[in-house]
């Protein structure tokens, strides 16, 4: 049982907006749901992918991401704070990967062919192109920071 003194004092939805969203989401997810046990697969087959998906990402992909995160901090020094310059970038491109891995690894790409009519061709090169827009993008805001910083400092009076 939950001690009294962890309970808030009044319980609240939040507002109409958090709602709606939430249930976009729920239908959203719904509807994934729906679609995936119609495409010819049993809800064993996904119990099964999301079982393996999650202790993938939890004895593999966790420490290796931490680990490179903590060499990037232990890399910054006494600028930590420009670690988000390669953090945020990093983690979209990785997420981009891992969302197209199957297209971009040209693992599907017949399968892509003969349900959208389309070639899989070029998604290794798109991921690349908006990874290095990213860590571009990432690199003009960190020298702007720093152009400001350098423009807001006291002049040194010798």
């Amino acid at each position: 049982m939950i001690p009294r003194s962890l309970l808030p004092d009044r319980f609240t939805l939040g507002s109409p907006l958090q709602l709606l969203l939430l249930a976009c989401s729920f239908a959203l997810a719904g509807y994934a749901g729906v679609r995936l046990l119609a495409g010819g697969d049993t809800w064993w087959q996904v119990v099964l992918w999301f079982v393996g998906v999650a202790l993938l990402h939890d004895l593999v992909l966790l420490p290796l991401y931490s680990a490179a995160d903590r060499a990037l901090i232990g890399a910054a020094g006494r600028r930590r704070s420009y670690v988000m310059y390669v953090r945020v970038p990093a983690v979209l491109s990785g997420l981009l990967l891992l969302v197209w891995f199957p297209l971009i690894s040209g693992r599907v790409a017949e399968r892509y062919l003969l349900a959208t009519g389309r070639s899989a061709d070029g998604f290794l090169a798109r991921w690349l192109l908006i990874t290095a827009v990213l860590f571009a993008g990432s690199a003009l805001l960190l020298v702007r920071r720093l152009r400001r910083a350098t423009k807001q400092r006291p002049p040194v009076v010798h």
